[in-house]
């Protein structure tokens, strides 16, 4: 897909390859950005962007790649690794970044990042979806040694879903995975208005508490717009691990 005039992206939908060709100047790299955010947001697991016929002024390319790797860190089961075996993405603004000089090398990297330990549904704005979502998050803990996380990931899940059945009213793609001891949750859906969160909300409030909700069992959560719609992710640790932390 054209992302500028000089710089254009190529993606296969059977294949976790991205190749970036062309040259990439400051003013295309939100566009390019944006087009790796919804590779990512709509094809789970991580993806390898080959950067071997793409040119950068400056530290572009780093810069762009590294904060679209930033972006996604917490979304479940999701990263950004780099083909760059001219050495084009180089330097501190590439510090975070996998960098692999080889196809070999990014394919033994994609292995340490597998997508077996991944969750994902795709629910209709109806009454019934946050039920099913729930029943998701209930079977990911078991198969996954997480029972402790059961319990905050569906309460984090129904808010979720809820936000979107009530709000953005269109279909949406529940996933989650686990991550060391931690389980991430992430709803995509079609609507870019993002989700407000003004803090506690007063005794007497009608509404509003399911942003609070997710921010009193998750440790972090956000979330990000993508061309057509937005992730709302959230990260869940166990009590211990929770301990440990804090």
């Amino acid at each position: 897909m054209p992302t500028d005039a000089r710089c254009l992206m190529e993606a296969d939908e059977s294949s976790a390859i991205v190749r970036l060709s062309g040259l990439l100047e400051p003013v295309a790299a939100d566009r390019v950005r944006a087009a790796l955010l919804a590779r990512l947001s709509d094809r789970p697991g991580p993806i390898v962007v080959d950067v071997a016929e793409l040119r950068s002024t400056d530290a572009t390319a780093a810069r762009m790649l590294a904060e679209v790797r930033r972006t996604v860190a917490d979304w479940p089961a999701a990263d950004l690794l780099v083909l760059d075996p001219a050495g084009t993405v180089t330097g501190p603004p590439a510090a975070g970044l996998t960098v692999c000089a080889t196809l070999d090398e990014a394919t033994a990297a994609l292995a340490r990042s597998p997508l077996a330990a991944l969750l994902a549904l795709d629910l209709a704005p109806e009454v019934g979806a946050a039920r099913r979502a729930r029943e998701l998050v209930a079977d990911g803990c078991a198969r996954w040694g997480m029972p402790e996380l059961a319990e905050p990931g569906c309460i984090a899940v129904t808010e979720m879903v809820n936000n979107v059945v009530a709000h953005a009213r269109t279909p949406m793609t529940v996933r989650l995975a686990p991550r060391d001891s931690a389980l991430h949750v992430a709803v995509r859906d079609r609507s870019r208005q993002q989700p407000t969160y003004a803090g506690r909300a007063p005794l007497t409030s009608a509404g509003g508490r399911g942003l609070l909700l997710i921010d009193t069992v998750a440790r972090r959560w956000g979330s990000t717009r993508v061309p057509d719609g937005k992730v709302v992710w959230c990260v869940l640790h166990g009590e211990d691990e929770t301990a440990q932390q804090s």
